[in-house]
């Protein structure tokens, strides 16, 4: 996977530039050689990130990823999910790995993110990234609420999260998920 990673890491170039067939060629030999089988399954990419079973909240985060990356609801990442996968945390434009983030946020897919939702998800990173702030969960979410949540109707919708996070840099830190690729 460290091979996957750096052959791509090496192949980062601005958006303006096309991949070319061989780095394409390249990517699909690694990918086929870390999964024969053609698909990334769920204990794969836990064994990938290091994800310790005694972990209950890096496994449920890293779960969630790897659901968010499944496109097709196979329980299994093939390829061509695999380069957008990467395509969007290593390349992606700003506003995509947002959207990205929204959509992790949103576990029932209404389109909203509910204070349950948003504190779900908080704890977990809180947990992960052991962040250095003075602020527990709760607090975190209702700032986020506070900050975000522009009709208070006590939902977020879509809308209200892109223009939170890229109007206060707080916001954007507590909101973007980062894949510690």
């Amino acid at each position: 996977w460290n091979l996957i990673l750096s052959v791509t890491m090496g192949q980062v170039q601005s958006e303006e530039e096309e991949v070319e067939l061989a780095q394409i060629q390249d990517l699909y030999a690694v990918f086929m050689q870390e999964c024969p089988s053609g698909a990334l399954h769920l204990h794969e990419f836990k064994r990938i990130f290091r994800v310790q079973s005694s972990s209950e909240e890096e496994s449920l985060y890293i779960e969630t990823i790897f659901r968010s990356f499944d496109t097709n609801k196979d329980n299994a990442i093939d390829f061509m999910e695999y380069v957008a996968a990467l395509h969007l945390v290593l390349r992606g434009k700003l506003e995509d790995r947002l959207k990205w983030s929204f959509k992790v946020y949103d576990r029932d897919g209404n389109g909203k993110l509910d204070r349950h939702e948003v504190k779900h998800i908080i704890r977990i990173i809180y947990k992960l990234k052991r962040l250095d702030i003075e602020m527990t969960p709760n607090e975190v979410c209702d700032r986020i609420f506070e900050l975000v949540d522009q009709n208070k109707d006590g939902q977020i919708s879509l809308t209200e999260f892109l223009e939170g996070a890229q109007k206060d840099e707080w916001v954007m830190n507590m909101l973007k998920l980062d894949v510690n690729a």
